[in-house]
């Protein structure tokens, strides 16, 4: 008899982060500066949620982006941009990337620094249009004829080598598919067969080859063979439905960058001397505009085919007031093509001297004719109860657990100098706890990360003071 035991357990302190999933028990992941933001965090109505998806406040500039996300989905925002503007640490990057996720993951996302375009190997406009055309997506829709199965029987037939008289080749090899409706035998040609090899295909697994190509794809071991004591990584699959002949719709994702670049890269030979050639060549090419003119006639040709299907990505040029006027120039005439993405820029400037020029000073640092293509959104900074929230939030992310009275020093830090140094006290204050044997942030840890580190203001401050040596 199995004897059974009671344990109670404690209620979990308000800030404690919920029990770790199976996955993620065995592997930590990277925790990036915006790993809790998971969408806009709108209702149906398009109205912000408090407190929704990663956001605390910033109600007025997610509904904004709502909008924009309705417009983008519509097809209706062609020839326009949107501007993110508002103080460092406000949320623009944390906005832009909140857009993406609301489009989907299907949506291509290049995200991008407006210093980015001073390549030393290429034009600043080769850099846009190479940013711009990766953001361009090509979701392809090919319908082909496919033999799919379980293998139940795989018999390589072999015959005299006619070129050497030792030894013998394979002529063709016997495939036996099996599916729920029924069986069928192929005999298939020798290099279908070192297809075969490659896949490391066994019995039992189940497969599928494309009748017009002979490529063969693994799809995974049939899950007759499964077994619940088994430790082995393998994917099963269920047993094929229909016929072992049928006709399959494959979908493929790419981009024009994609395209350009293939059509692009020289095609040498098979030796070793073209393939070492061409892992030397490591500089960058350009893409000729005759190129890319050639592949959207064939994109076009696919679309109207309905082959294939555009799908506008997002560009996110982060402090777009980095660009020069040429940059501006050559941005406009992007947001003047048929085929542009839908182009998110951010900038914390105010009146500014657009870079390369002597005397055009413009909002944000940007020429006024894109200005006025552009729907601006207003960032607006955090108070005191936001700044706790936010904390908050990243120790519950961070999995780090706070003390009586930290989440209220951290508000006041942030409120004094700014949320981002807030937020920087946290792990390394995670790490003095850990080291005085705690397991939760105490206040003199946060006391202690204040002597350590220094705010932007505070350094500021003692320097016009004089209280850095003069050689700073």
């Amino acid at each position: 008899m199995k004897a059974t035991t009671t344990t109670t357990t404690s209620a979990p302190a308000h800030n404690s982060m919920p029990p770790p999933s199976a996955p993620s028990a065995g592997r930590s992941s990277r925790i990036a500066p915006h790993s809790h933001i998971k969408g806009l965090g709108l209702t149906p109505e398009g109205l912000a949620i408090t407190d929704s998806a990663g956001f605390i406040g910033q109600t007025n500039a997610r509904e904004a982006c709502g909008v924009i996300v309705d417009l983008i989905k519509s097809r209706k925002f062609s020839g326009r941009a949107l501007l993110l503007v508002g103080a460092p640490g406000t949320g623009k990057t944390a906005l832009a990337l909140a857009i993406s996720q609301e489009l989907g993951v299907k949506v291509p996302f290049c995200p991008m620094v407006g210093s980015e375009v001073y390549s030393v190997e290429v034009k600043k406009t080769e850099v846009l249009a190479e940013v711009f055309r990766r953001a361009i997506g090509l979701r392809i829709k090919e319908t082909k004829e496919v033999y799919e199965g379980e293998v139940t029987e795989l018999t390589p037939t072999e015959a005299e080598n006619p070129l050497s008289g030792y030894g013998k080749t394979v002529a063709h090899v016997v495939v036996g598919l099996k599916t729920v409706k029924g069986t069928k035998q192929l005999r298939l040609d020798p290099t279908i067969y070192e297809a075969i090899l490659k896949e490391k295909i066994v019995v039992g697994d189940v497969i599928y080859v494309e009748a017009n190509t002979g490529a063969v794809k693994r799809v995974g071991r049939s899950d007759a063979y499964a077994s619940s004591y088994d430790l082995e990584s393998e994917t099963y699959v269920p047993l094929p439905k229909g016929d072992v002949h049928k006709r399959k719709e494959l979908v493929q994702d790419v981009t024009l960058g994609d395209l350009d670049a293939a059509n692009a890269r020289p095609q040498g030979g098979q030796d070793i001397m073209s393939v070492m050639g061409s892992l030397v060549k490591t500089g960058r090419t350009e893409v000729t505009d005759k190129l890319r003119r050639e592949v959207n006639k064939v994109v076009k040709g696919y679309v109207d085919q309905g082959v294939a299907e555009v799908v506008p990505g997002v560009v996110f040029i982060d402090e777009v007031h980095v660009l020069d006027i040429e940059s501006f120039t050559y941005l406009n005439s992007l947001l003047e093509s048929s085929m542009a993405p839908t182009v998110i820029l951010a900038t914390n400037r105010g009146n500014a001297l657009v870079r390369n020029t002597t005397d055009i000073i413009a909002p944000h640092g940007i020429p006024r004719d894109l200005l006025d293509r552009c729907m601006i959104v207003k960032t607006d900074g955090y108070g005191r109860e936001q700044i706790s929230k936010v904390a908050q939030l990243r120790a519950n992310v961070e999995g780090l657990k706070l003390g009586p009275g930290v989440v209220e020093r951290l508000a006041t830090e942030g409120e004094k100098s700014s949320l981002r140094y807030a937020l920087q006290l946290l792990t390394p204050a995670s790490i003095l706890a850990q080291l005085a044997g705690r397991n939760q942030i105490e206040m003199e840890d946060i006391g202690e990360m204040n002597e350590l580190f220094l705010d932007a203001k505070t350094s500021a401050s003692m320097i016009e003071a004089g209280g850095f040596a003069d050689g700073l």
